[in-house]
């Protein structure tokens, strides 16, 4: 039964993909376990086991391709939204730096002041 065995390893390789920091490693981790598990599917169908236990098994695998591309969907959405708050953060931080540095009549700089003697 080579599906227990790729069950086992497909588990322990999300937990150690899914404690790795980087999400772009996680998501190629989990893409190559993808590929693992569709190659498996594909070795089934040279199986010489029953057609009622290599559907199971195939179920099972692609039960399994299927936590792992949303698992990937998920740390896809995470890096989007990441990369979307950084982007924001960037043009708040120009904006404020840019309403500073606006010299006009209400902000008078070190070059521009009047004093006012009364």
């Amino acid at each position: 039964m080579t599906t227990i065995s790729a069950s086992g390893s497909a588990s322990t390789q999300s937990t150690s993909a899914s404690s790795s920091s980087d999400p772009a490693q996680q998501i190629a981790q989990l893409n190559k376990q993808v590929q693992k598990l569709t190659q498996q599917v594909k070795d089934l169908s040279t199986s010489s086991e029953s057609s009622d236990e290599i559907q199971k098994q195939k179920d099972l695998l692609q039960a399994q391709i299927a936590q792992l591309q949303a698992q990937i969907a998920r740390l896809e959405a995470q890096q989007a939204e990441a990369a979307q708050q950084k982007q924001q953060a960037a043009q708040t931080k120009s904006a404020d730096t840019s309403n500073a540095r606006v010299e006009g009549v209400n902000r008078p700089s070190a070059t521009n002041q009047i004093d006012i003697y009364v």
